[in-house]
């Protein structure tokens, strides 16, 4: 096993299923998983164990009351916000090993008042057509790989 490079923090995810395949993403590439504020559902809940399958004890998972306690408690650390409403791409952003990767709720996401404080550190995924969003597993997994892809981590992996 190695050291784990990012972080993942959902703030106030809302729909079990979601949470549970991001925990599963978590545990694939040993991620913490971050899960901040009041939940939209019980962590016991069936559907959530569901989705993360029997991977739960791969994960490491800490609970937060609010995304301003978490920060305190990792001063130095940089955190990477994402949303539908941030100017630069994913794709075009420079991700850094221990870097915390920032999703808001499914039904809001995150604040824009935050995002505007964080211009140089807000990302978002070019969706082209008429969809207004993507599912925030799917997003998850999309900005962790890339993060993933620039540390060096894809190369690197072992073959099951």
């Amino acid at each position: 096993m190695y050291t784990t490079p990012f972080h993942i923090v959902l703030v106030e995810p809302e729909i079990p299923p979601n949470t549970g395949n991001i925990a599963r993403l978590c545990g694939a590439t040993c991620s913490v998983l971050h899960l901040v504020g009041k939940l939209g559902f019980s962590t016991d809940d069936r559907q959530l164990k569901r989705a993360g399958l029997d991977y739960w004890s791969e994960v490491e998972i800490h609970y937060w009351p609010d995304l301003e306690t978490l920060k305190g408690s990792y001063p130095e650390a940089r955190f990477v916000y994402t949303s539908k409403k941030a100017s630069t791409s994913h794709a075009s952003f420079t991700f850094l090993p221990g870097d915390f990767l920032v999703f808001g709720k499914e039904t809001e996401g995150l604040p824009e008042q935050l995002i505007n404080d964080n211009p140089l550190t807000s990302i978002r995924i070019p969706i082209f057509g008429r969809v207004r969003s993507l599912n925030l597993s799917t997003a998850t997994g999309i900005v962790l790989y890339e993060a993933l892809r620039q540390a060096g981590r894809l190369e690197d992996s072992p073959a099951m």
